[in-house]
């Protein structure tokens, strides 16, 4: 329970420092949206780092560690927006 509310405190805190139209929570959903939206992009170095972060996010959601594949998510997020 304490994982958990750590997770959404720093969420919210992510979303905060954020535009709110242009990053999404951090939930299973939308991680599966993201890396569907990912595929129909041309391959870029931008490309490259946001599949190398979801993969991270992915092995941590995996293994219990929503904290930190949050901040994976978020960082795959900024590296798609980058150009």
């Amino acid at each position: 329970m304490k994982t958990l509310l750590t997770a959404a405190a720093f969420i919210a805190f992510t979303l905060s420092l954020s535009p709110a139209s242009a990053m999404m929570a951090c939930t299973k959903d939308n991680m599966m949206k993201s890396a569907a939206a990912m595929g129909g992009t041309p391959d870029t170095p931008a490309k490259m780092a946001a599949n190398k972060e979801m993969a991270m996010a992915n092995t941590d959601m995996s293994n219990g560690k929503m904290k930190s594949a949050c901040m994976h998510y978020m960082k795959s997020q900024k590296a798609m927006m980058a150009k």
